[in-house]
């Protein structure tokens, strides 16, 4: 069996995302190591899930990133410093920098609760649903220096029903990310996904 991909995971929250790809791994079904967790906050519930999990954490706070430059400098260095060879976003709410996106181009990912190009920014479920919009989803992109706007990886559908409200279409918008997120790790472990330089098309082998 090939030697599993590592990745670090960037957190700010309950870490639902992160607890998906933990249990899949576990389960045998995902070729990935997690070799480092680091959250935005220190009180993340998310940093738990990871250390009942025996993965190594970090948490950085408002002071460390009052000086953007240094603070992308240092998430830069310690994943690399980890082992890391993809980075993953799980709810991650700040912007990754240059120097993170330089030091990992193309393997920086991320996961955004609507179909970009649609709804981008933070309350893209909201924002769905009050458009009245009759299907939404998850997409999983690759970071870039431009909000929500890297190439896009993988898409799946989420159908608004009639009688949804935002909670419903969160919660199953959730469902659909912890079985998408995984199934994304899963081919890069692979190595079957690849970047077009020409086009910024990303190529999915194996699907």
């Amino acid at each position: 069996m090939q030697e599993p991909l590592k990745i670090g995971v960037l957190i700010s929250g309950s870490g639902t995302n992160l607890q998906a790809i933990i249990d899949e791994i576990a389960a045998g079904r995902l070729n990935v190591e997690i070799v480092l967790v680091l959250s935005s906050r220190p009180d993340a519930y998310g940093l738990k899930r990871a250390a009942e999990a025996g993965v190594q954490t970090m948490s950085l706070n408002r002071d460390v990133y009052a000086d953007a430059e240094a603070a992308d400098a240092l998430i830069a260095s310690v994943f690399k410093r980890a082992g890391a060879e993809y980075l993953v976003m799980a709810g991650y709410m700040r912007m990754v920098g240059p120097i993170v996106l330089g030091t990992f181009e193309d393997r920086v990912v991320n996961l955004h609760p609507a179909l970009l190009p649609s709804f981008k920014g933070a309350h893209a479920i909201q924002d769905a649903f009050e458009a009245g919009v009759k299907v939404t989803g998850v997409t999983v992109h690759f970071a870039n220096a431009e909000y929500d706007k890297g190439p896009i990886v993988a898409q799946r559908a989420v159908p608004v029903r009639e009688d949804d409200t935002v909670d419903t279409l969160e919660a199953r918008i959730h469902e659909v990310e912890h079985e998408l997120y995984p199934w994304v790790l899963g081919h890069l472990a692979n190595g079957d996904i690849s970047v077009d330089p020409a086009t910024r098309r990303v190529h999915i082998a194996n699907a």
